[in-house]
């Protein structure tokens, strides 16, 4: 009980749950950036130009096998170092925004396939009717094709969320203070002998976040499952 006062002690004097909470912001907004890049990588995958096709392979591909903090890095030392560009006076608010755009494009790529394996549920017919009525590509593609196919690739896109989730933690190579990870280490640092505590708490908050986020994609990937 002496050992489990005298963490409290300490951990009380950092903000655990900002941390967390920055986390989450992060992957709020590069998940919504994901989710459009993604979507407008699938739309282009499967369109009827050789170009846009070839464009969203190489794309997918590249980011795909780029590792992730190779990204990070590039939008701070690259972005905003070497081309310099800002977005705001505040240079914790650039570096939160850059991280935001690295998570989001390197993300795209995973979610553009998540979405291209609903798309390969969707029967060749159900589009080639929503051709012979007349539509466009891009009608057909947004009123037949994609609705089926993010109603298919609800779980892949859960399960690249919850990766997103996690790498939210590299944010801290682009200069982002104050997230889960950068914080944990300044505590390892400074009580060292708490290591296995520290460590315990930052997985235990990882696991509140996650659990939820894998039982609501699979309850709705069930229920919005097209039955065929």
């Amino acid at each position: 009980m002496d050992y489990v006062s005298r963490f409290w002690d300490v951990i009380t004097q950092y903000d655990v749950l900002g941390a967390f909470w920055l986390n989450i912001t992060l992957t709020f907004w590069s998940g919504l950036l994901a989710l459009v890049l993604g979507t407008i990588a699938v739309t282009m995958r499967i369109s009827p130009i050789p170009s846009l096709r070839a464009a969203s392979t190489v794309y997918v591909n590249v980011f795909r096998d780029i590792p992730l903090t190779v990204v990070m890095v590039a939008m701070a030392s690259v972005v905003w170092m070497q081309l310099s560009v800002s977005f705001s006076q505040t240079m914790s608010w650039d570096f939160y925004i850059l991280a935001i755009i690295g998570l989001g494009v390197y993300h795209s790529s995973f979610i553009a396939e998540s979405i291209r394996s609903g798309v390969n549920t969707v029967p060749l017919g159900q589009s080639e009717a929503a051709r012979a009525i007349g539509l466009t590509f891009m009608q057909s593609a947004r009123i037949v094709i994609l609705p089926q196919a993010f109603r298919g690739a609800v779980a892949p896109i859960g399960n690249t969320i919850i990766a997103l989730i996690k790498n939210t933690t590299v944010a801290s190579v682009t200069g982002v203070a104050g997230e889960t990870s950068g914080l944990m280490a300044e505590l390892i640092e400074n009580s060292p002998q708490f290591i296995l505590a520290i460590f315990l708490t930052f997985a235990i908050g990882y696991v509140v976040i996650v659990i939820p986020v894998g039982l609501l994609t699979t309850t709705l990937s069930r229920r919005l499952a097209v039955k065929r």
